[in-house]
């Protein structure tokens, strides 16, 4: 089993900046993938950004250019810049990683609690 806990988050300004972060612990063998996904009331949720074990980054088309992902493999920790936020950024903002517990384990997904992102004057 992977654990994945989000830190950060909170209320933020339009056109301010805000850091979210995620560590996973537990049995992990090998983590492909790691990112952000978020959901706001009544909306379906939504890829933010991913990053693989290799560093190939990718952004949904409304953050490209303001969001940042970064990741450590070493720690198992990924980590989510954001910077000129908006109203429509408010979101609940859950950790994702994709991958293995042990070499012959089949890749699973796995969740963090979630983040509250509030973005308001």
């Amino acid at each position: 089993q992977v654990n994945l806990v989000e830190s950060g988050g909170g209320l933020v300004q339009p056109g301010g900046s805000l850091r979210i972060s995620c560590a996973a612990s537990g049995d992990i063998f090998r983590l492909e993938r790691m990112g952000w996904y978020r959901q706001a009331p009544g909306n379906q949720r939504e890829l933010v950004a991913s990053v693989t074990i290799r560093g190939v980054e990718r952004y949904a088309a409304s953050v490209e250019g303001r969001f940042t992902i970064s990741r450590h493999n070493a720690r198992h920790t990924v980590s989510l810049q954001m910077d000129m936020l908006k109203p429509e950024d408010t979101a609940i903002y859950y950790c994702y990683a994709y991958g293995q517990t042990a070499m012959w384990a089949v890749d699973s997904e796995y969740w963090g609690q979630g983040t509250q992102v509030t973005v308001s004057s």
